[in-house]
């Protein structure tokens, strides 16, 4: 035979045999839009923090231990043989795996994600592959999880469970907090073996049991890959994926992208590129802590819940159980104030997509696209005071305006300059969150209000501000809308704000706020890589607005400034609105 017959049949072979890419690459992403097709539409879903953490509560020995309760073997030191004690008195005889889930479902919430085994090692199900289990360690003699998976199949709430793959702090293999540090295990008597020890001797065994024995999980809840190896992940991703219909989070291995990220105890300013949810304590701590009473108010947690779904995204909402299997008063009450929230106003959230607008100083948007057009919900925050809401720079044509809890009443409405104007009622039907329904016909068209040079001024109003609040601590809070907007309660020197804005000059742009402070502050203003360092002095109990200096825009086009505390000079302050003049 001819070679360059030969070589034409190779070639031929080749490209036969060489898989498609593009074409598995639809195939991977129809499968995964299909497995995540509930999720999405859910918006919704109750996190639960529970295990041998919740008896002490966040307190050793007599003293409180700081952090999150759930880390209390870790923060405190305990050696293995004084926390193991902790299952024997263990007996959650108040558990009522139906109360809980009605719960949920009465809070509105779709699915359930509950901790199978945190870092401390101990399995709140029945595992035969460690003796280390709610139902062979204490006496309760119940495995929990079973009952949850019954009362969730009941009551057609989707079921994960959390399961600790890397930190298990009670196995010779398992990682810890600071291993990655080289530090050793506080408790010298855990002589140290490979990971894999562990992994494949009980982190693959407890994953297939939690798969096979509870009814076929929707979720697996990956957490901290600290110490984490590839190897590791593998083998556990090796039990997972015979669960083809199963969603899983990026907290496996790093950068293993999992089906949705992970934001934890903040909300994305702009959202994300890709399936996202936000995990988010009540209070502070995720499991049970007798003395943290900060909790955020309903209030916020419906905007928080707003807010997230107008980006795109879930929440994932977390409540601590006590040792005897109560879910928190607090925690109830919340939840059920946003059940009544929801039982009007849930169709502005399931099944919705992310605003088409950059931002509305008056709440949020979210949108539902229809066979007609697109179905835009206003979540009213704060009720205008002359009565007209302004939706700024849309072309569409408008079908219909009405209140989602009064929706025999229909609303006037009018297009003036580019923004639809709608005339609202006196007050409004909910000061929580008004939702109004503008149903849109034909093409829907948003010009974005993003702060810009104007007549050589940029003005940045507090209510469009990013709050970069941290995960653990005292959070600034914004109040008000507009000119009236002022961010307030900024105490904490790890909160940075960002303002996205929008310039087609540059040079240098004198920077002006309306400022209230009782007590010296500094703040570093940064644009690009240009910074300034800008001295707050007290204006007593008055806002003042006072020149905090100049800096230089190098760059044209859409572009962040950031503000930050100087953190050895930071006494708090509020804010109001900032100005960039040019010079």
């Amino acid at each position: 035979m001819p070679r360059y017959l030969i070589s034409a049949m190779l070639i031929v072979l080749v490209f036969s045999c060489t898989p498609n890419k593009e074409t598995e690459t639809e195939s991977t992403l129809s499968a995964q839009d299909q497995r995540m097709e509930w999720w999405r539409e859910a918006r919704f879903g109750l996190f639960i923090h529970w295990g041998l953490y919740a008896q002490p509560a966040g307190e050793w020995k007599g003293e409180e231990v700081p952090g999150i309760s759930e880390w209390i073997m870790a923060r405190a030191k305990i050696p293995l043989a004084e926390y193991e004690q902790l299952a024997t008195t263990f007996n959650p005889v108040k558990y009522d795996a139906e109360a809980w889930v009605t719960l949920a479902k009465e809070a509105g919430m779709k699915y359930i994600v509950i901790t199978s085994k945190h870092h401390d090692g101990f399995a709140m199900f029945h595992s035969k592959a460690s003796g280390y289990n709610i139902v062979d360690a204490t006496p309760f003699d119940r495995d929990p999880l079973m009952e949850l998976a019954e009362a969730c199949e009941k009551n057609g709430i989707r079921l994960g469970f959390y399961y600790s793959q890397a930190q298990d702090w009670h196995e010779p293999g398992g990682t810890y907090w600071n291993i990655e540090q080289g530090e050793p295990h506080w408790d010298p008597s855990l002589v140290r073996e490979p990971l894999m020890n562990y992994i494949n001797g009980k982190a693959v065994p407890q994953v297939k049991e939690i798969l096979e024995n509870y009814g076929g999980l929707d979720i697996l809840w990956w957490d901290t890959p600290r110490g984490m190896t590839e190897e590791a992940a593998e083998a556990l991703q090796a039990v997972a994926s015979e669960y083809p219909d199963m969603i899983t989070n990026n907290r496996l291995y790093r950068p293993w992208p999992g089906d949705f990220s992970t934001p934890e105890q903040h909300v994305p300013p702009t959202g994300l590129d890709y399936d996202w949810e936000v995990c988010m304590t009540m209070n502070t701590s995720w499991g049970f802590k007798h003395y943290d009473h900060n909790w955020k108010s309903s209030e916020t947690l419906i905007r928080m819940l707003v807010d997230i779904a107008s980006k795109g995204g879930n929440l994932l909402l977390n409540v601590g159980p006590t040792a005897e299997g109560e879910i928190p008063a607090p925690s109830i009450e919340r939840l059920k104030a946003i059940g009544t929230w929801m039982d009007v106003n849930g169709e502005s959230i399931y099944g919705t997509e992310a605003s088409p607008f950059f931002k509305l100083p008056w709440g949020r948007c979210t949108s539902r696209a229809t066979g007609e057009g697109t179905t835009l919900y206003l979540h009213v925050f704060n009720w205008p005071d002359n009565g007209l809401l302004k939706l700024p720079g849309i072309s569409t044509n408008v079908s219909s305006v009405r209140l989602l809890a009064d929706q025999a009443q229909a609303l006037s409405s009018r297009f003036e300059e580019g923004d639809l104007l709608i005339e609202l009622p006196a007050q409004a039907i909910d000061p929580v969150n008004t939702v109004l329904v503008v149903e849109c016909t034909g093409g829907l068209d948003v010009k974005s209000n993003m702060p810009s040079l104007t007549e050589g001024r940029i003005v940045l109003a507090a209510d469009f501000a990013d709050i970069h609040n941290p995960g653990y601590g005292t959070h600034a809070i914004l109040k008000g809308s507009g000119e009236d907007a002022l961010i307030t309660n900024w105490v904490d020197s790890r909160v940075r704000l960002e303002w996205m804005f929008n310039t087609t000059e540059s040079g240098t742009y004198s920077v002006k706020a309306q400022v209230k402070a009782e007590d010296f502050s500094k703040l570093l203003v940064k644009i690009g890589e240009e910074e300034l360092e800008a001295e707050v002095h007290a204006t007593g109990s008055e806002y003042s607005e006072m020149i905090l200096g100049e800096i230089n825009i190098s760059e044209t086009g859409d572009l962040i400034m950031s503000i930050r505390p100087v953190q050895e000079d930071w006494k708090g302050i509020e804010l109001g609105t900032l100005t960039l003049e040019k010079q």
